[in-house]
């Protein structure tokens, strides 16, 4: 799983770079709710492939355009209001 995920996002790369930090924050309310499955199950000794997605660096780096560009919007809606 650990080698996939990073697969997995270099495929997603153009849609990340375009769409990824709604994409982003939408996953992490999904993998937070109360209902999801646990990320790390200790009891197990398991480790959920949202724990390699979640910290991933890549994905990061991949939504870092967007979430730059949702920033700098709010601030000026902000200025603007």
């Amino acid at each position: 799983m650990r080698v996939l995920v990073p697969v997995a996002i270099l495929i997603s790369s153009p849609v990340l770079l375009m769409a990824g930090a709604p994409i982003r924050r939408r996953y992490l309310r999904y993998v937070y709710r109360d209902e999801a499955p646990q990320i790390l199950e200790k009891e197990r000794g398991r480790v959920g492939v949202h724990y390699f997605v979640i910290t991933s660096r890549l994905l990061k780096w991949f939504c870092w355009p967007t979430e730059s560009l949702t920033r700098l919007a709010s601030r000026r809606g902000q200025m603007s209001g």
